[in-house]
């Protein structure tokens, strides 16, 4: 017999419980000794994981966290919300159970009363951003783009501490995409500081402020740099020159600012080019603040924007065009066109003349010179640099007021033809001889004098009042010399050599 066996049966239960204890402390020192990591090693792993950031760079990180922070602080206020209702009316059909009037409408009874339904008022609401600008004996005027609140009935500004203004369209300016609203308040907000866009150079902090996709992400700060100057190309036939960033912007955004390192309004966040359906993708736009300043006096003084008139009909030549010309590597705007009796035609400027600046300040092309024209005051003497045959020259021009019926009167803009030289490349798409000569007529302005003497696109341009034309710089020197009283064109179209009705001056 074992020495299990002579225990009591309650014995036996007792030795079980200390057998068990015993073994579950082995259990437990064993795996304490095995698994467990002395305090030393656990110190030595912290230190081994620790980011050691030198004194130097945190305080220059540090203390660009707080430039941004301070330019948050500084410009937020200054930024509102504009909520906008935009109201169209549509009649709605009134059909009377007969199937007919669902496809066809309802007939006419004879009884003279109108069953063509009730009128229905829809509401379409819309969101963006704008800057307060300008305070006068409590009413705040704030700058924004003209299409967030071009189509609305109902305006509202919504303000950074939570209260909301109803607000009034004071002007608009559809070329520059600008606009102006004002509400009336008791309460105190700051006005924006404006900068100086001429300053600003690629690489340049740009911070963008506004409130994307609405009310939920409202007051939003991105930032990012500035990634070019001077683009064009705007929706709508925008004529800025749009400082380009990639600081995020979205639907919401447009009317926003766009800030510099020191809180300055630099820009005026307008538009994006995206692929994904309207979301940021680093391509967002800006209407230089430069370009807006002179419109917020117009506006607040008169409500509307009035735009000094040349008489040029403008465009970026391209690369042979240049060529051709001997302007390789110059910068301007070539006036292809301009108006009979224009300030510019009475000034002395002709057609093939480049335009290089005005008043000194350089042209960097057809959008931003078309800009500068249109921002010089009517009266205004201006002086155009150019280059004509070669020749750098400079010319005084008396500024007029543009209106719209001046600037659309086809009959007299002078020649009223766009032309280019045959290169090799033309010639093959044209299918033409490799000797083929002549200037090849891309487009003919409807109801100017070369429409109405029978110029048709496709012609082939050789000679000018007799006089052969070889090339397109021999084109406008004798427009320029030979047409001061009528002009015709010798031209080829198709295998015919032809000439077209004389147009007299």
């Amino acid at each position: 017999m074992n020495f299990l066996s002579k225990l009591s049966s309650k014995n036996l239960f007792i030795f079980n419980l200390v057998f068990i204890g015993v073994i579950f402390g082995f259990s437990l020192a064993f795996l304490s000794f095995s698994c467990s990591t002395p305090k030393s090693q656990k110190t030595a792993q912290a230190q081994v994981n620790q980011v050691i950031i030198p004194e130097n760079a945190l305080a220059v990180a540090e203390g660009l966290q707080s430039a941004f922070n301070s330019v948050s602080d500084r410009v937020l206020p200054s930024v509102v919300e504009l909520k906008t209702v935009s109201i169209r009316k549509q009649q709605i059909p009134q059909f009377n159970g007969i199937p007919w009037e669902f496809f066809f409408g309802p007939r006419d009874r004879g009884d003279g009363q109108d069953r063509g339904g009730q009128e229905r008022e829809f509401r379409s609401q819309g969101l963006g951003s704008g800057i307060i600008v300008r305070n006068q004996d409590g009413k705040y005027y704030v700058l924004t783009n003209n299409h967030v609140v071009s189509e609305a009935n109902e305006i509202r500004i919504a303000t950074m501490d939570g209260k909301e203004y109803p607000a009034e369209l004071v002007g608009k300016d559809e070329r520059k995409d600008l606009a102006m609203v004002s509400f009336k308040t008791g309460d105190h907000y700051p006005l924006a500081v404006l900068g100086n866009s001429d300053m600003v150079k690629v690489g340049d902090w740009a911070i963008a402020m506004g409130n994307p996709l609405g009310e939920q992400f409202s007051f939003s700060v991105t930032m990012g740099i500035v990634s070019a100057v001077g683009r064009t190309g705007g929706p709508g036939g925008n004529i800025n020159d749009f400082i380009q960033t990639d600081a995020p912007i979205n639907q919401g955004n447009s009317g926003g600012a766009l800030v510099n390192i020191r809180g300055e309004v630099i820009g005026i966040n307008t538009w994006i080019a995206s692929n994904n359906g309207g979301g940021s993708v680093g391509l967002g736009f800006a209407i230089p603040i430069n370009n807006a300043k002179r419109s917020i006096d117009e506006f607040i003084s008169s409500g509307s924007i009035s735009y000094g008139w040349l008489g040029v009909s403008l465009n970026d030549p391209g690369k042979e065009t240049l060529t051709a010309l001997g302007l390789e590597g110059k910068r301007g705007a070539l006036a292809s066109q301009v108006f009979l009796g224009s300030p510019a035609d009475k000034g002395g400027i002709r057609p093939g003349d480049f335009i290089t600046s005005v008043n000194g300040r350089e042209a960097r092309g057809m959008n931003q010179l078309t800009m500068m024209v249109g921002d010089l005051k009517p009266g205004d003497r201006a002086a155009f640099a150019l280059i004509r045959d070669g020749v750098s020259r400079e010319i005084q021009v008396r500024i007029e007021a543009r209106t719209d019926q001046v600037a659309s009167d086809n009959k007299k803009l002078w020649p009223g033809v766009y032309v280019a030289p045959l290169t090799d490349e033309l010639r093959n798409a044209l299918k033409l001889e490799k000797d083929a000569q002549g200037l090849f007529v891309g487009n003919v302005i409807s109801n100017s004098p070369a429409d109405i003497i029978g110029l048709r696109v496709n012609d082939r341009i050789t000679g000018i009042n007799g006089e052969e034309v070889k090339d397109i710089a021999a084109f406008y020197r004798l427009l320029r010399e030979k047409t001061d009283r009528e002009l015709w064109f010798n031209f080829i179209r198709g295998d015919s050599s032809l000439e077209t009705l004389k147009f007299k001056r």
